[in-house]
């Protein structure tokens, strides 16, 4: 048996090697032609041996072929009959995988010192952002919730210094107590240093006023969802409006009879079931008729009830974005909560001011005096630092919670609505299997 000569001197690479096969006329066997500058580097770590037959050695110069016979062609790969299949190096190609490109690693971002680049203008968004909400404006909706007489339209009188909420006109024998919690919104344009404010003041009179309260919380609860639904009908529309009226509520306050024992069992059910829904600020209503000492006590016993009973106000602990945000919601939470305030729209003569306030025969009690009263921490908790806030908290986390329930319940459409806003058919009931 006749081995094949190969030169393992010279290390190169050859794809396809295949060998002419000419007829020898004196046997009658195939034998191999000769074959250009071989190398041992062709064959992938295995060595092809050929079927018994004469293989003369193997000339490394370029030996010429016959042209007048037409060799059969034999692939070494293919040919060998018995033996390994032998894989060139397109089908490993194939069986080994190519590498993955390593994924681009971003940069970390450079802290670059505009002095030295001259000035680029980033700063102005500040005033493009103000400019915008001047021609625009924008809405705050407030809603207060508490028992008859306890001063709620004057308060919200008080916190906007003009005439947003009516107030209830005196009650005779004739009018009947409403049987059932109503719901009054009464919208309002306010404008100051060439910012419009849309307010909208949602009163709920009746709210607590009868002998049997249980769930006199709920047409509350419902007109608070009803406003969630409607921005959601808005949102989802193919052809949307361009600036959707929102009408959904931003802030709750809740006004808490100064009676310097503890809560109602109505004051903590309501807030336990719309803490959930909205923002609400618990308020203590005519802080006037408590002494220092009364007022400092019956503000701790609030806190350590709600505190007992689960019931989170705003602003909530876990919204604090960062520590600058729960340092100074902290000492609101803990020492300002709740507000113990006192509303007036009189104004009278102090000192050579005109301020707000209540006469009484000992003195005037002036609503923006902190000594008197904490009306002023309400005010720019409210208005001057948290009203932005308020209204993100509203769109983030209550009305996105219930954006996800109802398209969860739904579908990812809204109750009772198809894909171009038809009314969809009542879904026809499933008969129950008979025990047949």
């Amino acid at each position: 048996m006749n081995y094949l000569a190969l030169d393992t001197s010279r290390k190169g690479t050859a794809v396809g090697l295949v060998v002419p096969v000419t007829p020898d006329p004196a046997t009658g066997k195939n034998t191999l032609g000769s074959v250009n500058n071989l190398t041992i580097s062709d064959v992938p770590t295995r060595l092809v041996m050929p079927s018994r037959c004469t293989v003369p050695a193997l000339d490394h110069t370029n030996a010429s072929m016959d042209g007048a016979t037409e060799p059969a062609t034999l692939d070494l790969a293919t040919e060998s009959k018995g033996l390994p299949e032998t894989r060139t190096d397109t089908a490993m190609s194939e069986l080994v995988p190519e590498p993955r490109p390593k994924p681009a690693v971003p940069m970390k971002p450079v802290s670059i010192n505009s002095n030295l680049l001259g000035y680029i203008g980033i700063d102005t968004i500040i005033e493009q952002m103000r400019k915008k909400t001047m021609k625009t404006g924008f809405d705050f909706n407030i809603m207060v919730v508490g028992q008859s007489g306890l001063g709620k339209s004057t308060l919200v009188n008080t916190l906007f210094k003009s005439q947003v909420s009516r107030k209830a006109s005196s009650w005779n024998r004739e009018e009947k107590i409403p049987k059932t919690v109503e719901i009054k919104a009464i919208g309002h344009v306010i404008e100051e240093g060439g910012v419009k404010m849309k307010l909208t003041v949602i009163d709920t009179p009746g709210f607590g006023d009868q002998i049997n309260n249980e769930n006199c919380w709920e047409p509350i609860e419902k007109y608070i969802n009803e406003q969630y639904e409607k921005f959601l009908k808005e949102e989802v529309n193919i052809a949307r409006k361009k600036r959707i009226p929102d009408t959904r509520v931003h802030c709750c306050l809740y006004f808490i009879s100064p009676t310097g024992h503890s809560l109602r069992p109505l004051d903590l059910e309501f807030m336990k079931h719309l803490s959930k829904v909205v923002n609400i600020i618990p308020v203590i209503a005519k802080a006037d008729t408590m002494t220092l000492e009364e007022k400092s006590e019956f503000k701790q016993r609030v806190r350590k009830e709600l505190e007992v009973n689960g019931i989170e106000f705003y602003p909530q602990k876990e919204f604090d974005e960062d520590l600058e945000d729960k340092t100074e919601n902290d000492k609101i939470r803990q020492e300002s909560m709740p507000f113990a305030v006192v509303g007036s729209d009189k104004e009278y003569q102090v000192n050579g001011k005109r301020v707000l306030g209540r006469k009484t025969p000992w003195g005037i009690i002036e609503v923006e005096n902190l000594n008197h009263c904490e009306f002023a921490l309400l005010r720019d908790f409210v208005i001057r630092t948290h009203l932005q806030d308020l209204k993100e908290v509203t769109h983030n986390i209550h009305y996105e919670t219930y954006r996800a329930k109802r398209l969860n319940d739904n579908g990812g459409l809204p109750p009772g609505e198809g894909l171009l806003g038809t009314v969809l058919p009542p879904v026809p009931a499933t008969p129950c299997p008979t025990a047949e």
